[in-house]
């Protein structure tokens, strides 16, 4: 496992005891469900992991990147907090 997916699992699941796998997190971060459900590690992922690592991690796993910055948006929006990735 590259070393920037390992970090992104790290910041993402220990804070709230989750377990995902690198490709459960990059399925969730393309999901806009994961906005409605107010999923923690994926906001997590958007706002506590760096942008740059960010990206590495959508194009390691072979995300689409368009979805990403839409599931970044709603999470924006939602939290009324400035995402890097968001739309």
């Amino acid at each position: 496992m590259a070393k920037a997916v390992s970090l992104v699992l790290a910041t993402v699941n220990a804070p709230y005891g989750a377990n995902l796998s690198a490709h459960q997190l990059a399925a969730l971060i393309a999901d806009p469900k994961s906005a409605s459900d107010f999923n923690a590690p994926v906001f997590s992922f958007f706002s506590e992991v760096s942008p740059a690592l960010q990206l590495q991690f959508v194009e390691e796993m072979g995300v689409d990147a368009d979805k990403v910055c839409a599931v970044a948006d709603q999470f924006s929006h939602l939290s009324g907090y400035a995402l890097p990735l968001a739309a």
